[in-house]
């Protein structure tokens, strides 16, 4: 079996391919790629079990088979030619491969395709499809705020919740939360999965930044996304996601309206002098004006900063995680947020004043117990 390629093209679908792979496998042979060549057209997979990622590329070849292929060393060798056509020789007897460039030949040991395992197909399975934009908005809107807490499966990974013309992506790690509703879907199923963060970070890097369609098909243990020439597949977190419902303050009397920039850049300043360990700034609002402070009592360090902003309501000291709000501010766009409020103990809900038409996004901050 012989194929040739470019290399530089070859490596993008490999680069994107091996996002897949694991740096410590269960299985020898899932430290490889598999290559598949059918007429004219070569099918890369890679796969840890959970998550597989399978992408096509046309290439000038003579016969048909399959090889595994040590991916690292693959990978490193096109890495550090330049841009060229290269020649893959295989021997479809021992599985030798052998590579040919313009400066010379590469051999390495690959191993019998039939061996690899199967990637998952879907079975029985609901779609729905969307633009790539819509999901990679969502994608980067919530990923940050999944938890890194293993005992609490279900909450690192983000949870979609379809609803015929509606997806809804919402992450938390129980200190802050964020919910992105997008309604540009086209779907005839109502469902609810728990996508892994490995695979949401697979895609992000994977996408392309278009209306491309993205069709989003899943089963009871499998979601698979399909776009120009990717396939991916993963397996879904098998937990039951909290109620986030019931964590949303409904009744917010207090609302600030303020630039998100300076409320950014203010916390970026004020939290170099808060405790290092509950990173603690303290919004001290009220008409008119936002007094943003901190304190670290065992260094004897203190800042205080005023900034001008539009508020109604009762005047209100609350205490936020700087980190947190700095990080969901980042995440956000436009020139201006709201910041909503009822009292010092309950949840802060973050939301910029101007949403793009047919999403929408909210994030929710657990405020920091003052000590007086």
């Amino acid at each position: 079996m012989k194929f040739s390629v470019s290399s530089s093209d070859l490596q993008k679908k490999l680069t994107l391919a091996g996002g897949a792979i694991s740096s410590n496998p269960v299985l020898p042979i899932l430290e490889d790629f598999l290559f598949r060549i059918e007429d004219g057209k070569l099918t890369i997979a890679a796969t840890d079990l959970e998550t597989s990622v399978i992408t096509n590329i046309d290439v000038n070849s003579d016969g048909n088979g399959a090889v595994a292929v040590p991916a690292k060393i693959l990978i490193d060798t096109l890495k550090a030619l330049p841009q060229q056509p290269i020649t893959f020789n295989v021997n479809l007897d021992n599985f030798g491969i052998e590579i040919t460039s313009a400066y010379g030949k590469y051999k390495l040991a690959g191993e019998n395709g039939d061996d690899y395992p199967d990637i998952p197909e879907p079975n029985e399975a609901d779609e729905i499809s969307l633009s790539a934009l819509s999901l990679l908005e969502g994608i980067n809107k919530t990923l940050f705020a999944t938890s890194t807490d293993e005992l609490r499966p279900a909450m690192t990974g983000v949870f979609f919740q379809v609803d015929f013309s509606k997806l809804v992506m919402v992450a938390t790690d129980a200190h802050k939360l964020v919910k992105y509703s997008v309604s540009d879907i086209t779907g005839e199923v109502s469902s609810q999965l728990i996508i892994p963060k490995k695979a949401l970070n697979l895609l992000k890097t994977a996408l392309p930044s278009t209306d491309e369609q993205v069709q989003v098909t899943f089963d009871k243990s499998n979601a698979f996304f399909a776009f120009g020439e990717t396939k991916m597949a993963c397996r879904l977190i098998d937990a039951r996601y909290p109620d986030y419902n019931a964590v949303i303050p409904v009744d917010n009397p207090n609302e600030l309206m303020i630039s998100r920039s300076d409320l950014q850049q203010s916390l970026k300043r004020i939290v170099i002098y808060a405790n290092k360990t509950t990173n603690q700034v303290i919004l001290n609002i009220a008409d008119g004006s936002l007094t943003v402070s901190a304190q670290d009592l065992d260094f004897s360090n203190e800042a205080t900063e005023q900034l001008a902003c539009n508020y109604t309501g009762e005047p209100l000291t609350i205490g936020f995680n700087a980190k947190f709000l700095v990080e969901m501010l980042g995440v956000l766009e436009g020139e201006e947020v709201r910041l909503e409020m009822s009292t010092a103990t309950r949840a802060g809900i973050l939301v910029p004043t101007e949403q793009a038409t047919g999403q929408e996004i909210m994030m929710l901050v657990m405020p920091v117990m003052l000590s007086n």
